[in-house]
């Protein structure tokens, strides 16, 4: 799995040279009991590579989705299969090293913690989740967190002390009640500024309006630079289907970031560098 970014060709410059964030089904998987949505269509991995190819994407990391809890199957034979790509998994506290060490070899890079449809967070100082942190930590692993940034400022702060890197979903989810200035945005800020955070420009189509992604990634880059950003699609964009396509995708990221340098860095090197060495 060693030696994707050095060998990886520099692309045209304008598609981003790795999909960050996009997530892959069919209707015959099983739904959690807590998912949120059901898909109206099935998203294959040969159609994720077909979306990739078609827009002169080299490289894709898929994102387990909560919708199929724990039944992380599908997205680990994908990346089994397909080795430009790799995945997280959705984990339960009591994996052991042995099973992680056969997904890694598999192509799973990290765990996914998506909360923003729970309640209750679990809570990462319990024994269990102490354990799984050490884990994802000795592998070289990632946390890829998704919540309203509001709640975010105490698991940032577990993180952290777990010594674990950290991959923020969807700019954060500021409150939209105070964009930047949030507490919990701050609170992002301040993790990247430990050096273990990343944050992805993925899924502006999900915020408040179309000028809050700007707003957010403007001070993203102004903090934390592109090399601590990464893009990604979120394809196939559930509940979005019908308004959003890769193109728009695509195209949204040039909105976000006017610097062709910058896009080049956060969707080239930084993504590889994460991701793929």
């Amino acid at each position: 799995m060693n030696g994707v970014a050095a060998q990886a060709p520099v692309g045209d410059g304008e598609a981003p040279l790795v999909d960050c964030h996009a997530h892959v089904f069919t209707l015959h998987m099983p739904l959690s009991a807590s998912a949120w949505r059901t898909p109206l269509r099935g998203a294959t991995v040969e159609d994720y590579l077909a979306t990739l190819d078609a827009h002169g994407v080299l490289f894709g990391v898929l994102s387990a989705a909560s919708i199929y809890g724990d039944y992380n199957d599908y997205q680990i034979e994908a990346t089994r299969r397909h080795r430009r790509l790799r995945t997280t998994i959705m984990p339960r506290p009591g994996l052991d090293r042995y099973t992680l060490e056969n997904m890694r070899r598999d192509g799973v890079v990290g765990i996914r913690l998506q909360w923003r449809h729970t309640p209750e967070q679990p809570d990462l100082t319990t024994p269990e989740w102490r354990v799984l942190l050490r884990r994802v930590a000795d592998l070289g692993w990632h946390v890829h967190i998704h919540d309203d940034a509001p709640r975010l400022v105490e698991p940032l702060r577990h993180l952290h002390n777990a010594g674990v890197r950290v991959v923020v979903d969807h700019f954060g989810r500021a409150d939209p009640a105070r964009g930047i200035d949030c507490p919990g945005f701050t609170a992002i800020l301040r993790s990247v500024e430990l050096g273990n955070t990343w944050v992805k420009l993925s899924a502006g189509f999900r915020l408040e309006s179309p000028d809050a992604p700007i707003t957010y990634a403007g001070a993203l880059l102004r903090h934390a630079g592109a090399d601590r950003l990464v893009w990604g699609s979120d394809w196939p964009f559930v509940a979005f289907e019908e308004t959003v396509n890769y193109a728009s995708a695509i195209s949204d990221l040039a909105r976000w970031v006017p610097d062709p340098a910058a896009r080049r860095k956060l969707a080239g090197e930084t993504a590889l560098r994460l991701y793929f060495a």
